[in-house]
């Protein structure tokens, strides 16, 4: 007798918070992996290549950084992972694990409702003025933030930045997680947290010590394109 197929966890459709969503199809346990992300492997220098010419206002890219070296473009060969929309109170979260990207759930989530996550986009020196209204969201949740990208960093008195730097001169993951963090220029990347106590990379390593990423989190990645 053939055993009966599992029913899917989750399918594709037209979302209320922008265009493609994820939704889930049945009941989702905390800490269950949902999904994880896949798509073409590529260097930061390519994924500049690819979307230096993108219109000033365009916000959308399948981007995901993995690290210093490697970032995953989810339009290329990309699956439905692409399509999980960015939320400020989230019910999922992405995470690194051995160099792949997952999203796993960070409460129950029931059937119907659209999975989410925080893109946790960083911020840059050259972001034109209006970047928060180019990358603004529509979560609807009670504490939205108004955009995907992280809060602006607090400005520190010169003395505890002069010793941070001095510290960092010191470190090799706090080098490492400054490089991650740096190197794709021209394209946006979303960012997921790195699983600690499996992950082999150095740099995801450095970049966990560093704060988020795209949670230990890992270097900054760039959102999906719709």
């Amino acid at each position: 007798m053939p055993t009966p197929t599992a029913k899917p966890l989750y399918r594709v459709r037209r979302s209320p918070i922008h265009g493609t969503g994820v939704f889930a199809t049945r009941r989702i346990p905390k800490g269950r992996r949902v999904i994880e992300y896949i798509g073409e492997r590529i260097s930061h220098a390519e994924a500049d290549r690819r979307y230096e010419n993108k219109a000033h206002d365009d916000n959308h890219t399948f981007l995901f950084t993995v690290n210093n070296r490697v970032v995953i473009d989810g339009g290329n060969i990309g699956n439905e992972a692409r399509w999980i929309n960015h939320s400020c109170d989230p019910n999922c979260e992405s995470l690194i694990d051995d160099n792949r990207v997952f999203i796993e759930a960070i409460r129950t989530i029931q059937p119907g409702e659209e999975l989410s996550y925080d893109y946790m986009i960083e911020r840059d020196r050259s972001d034109p003025p209006d970047i928060d209204v180019i990358f603004a969201c529509r979560c609807g949740a009670k504490n939205c933030r108004g955009t995907m990208l992280l809060p602006p960093k607090k400005k520190k008195k010169k003395a505890k930045v002069k010793a941070k730097a001095k510290a960092k001169a010191t470190s090799k993951s706090g080098a490492k997680s400054k490089a991650a963090l740096s190197r794709t220029k021209s394209a946006k990347t979303k960012s997921a947290k790195t699983k600690s106590a499996k992950t082999k990379s150095s740099a995801a390593k450095g970049a966990k010590a560093k704060g988020p990423t795209l949670k230990a989190k890992a270097p900054r990645g760039t959102r999906p394109a719709r």
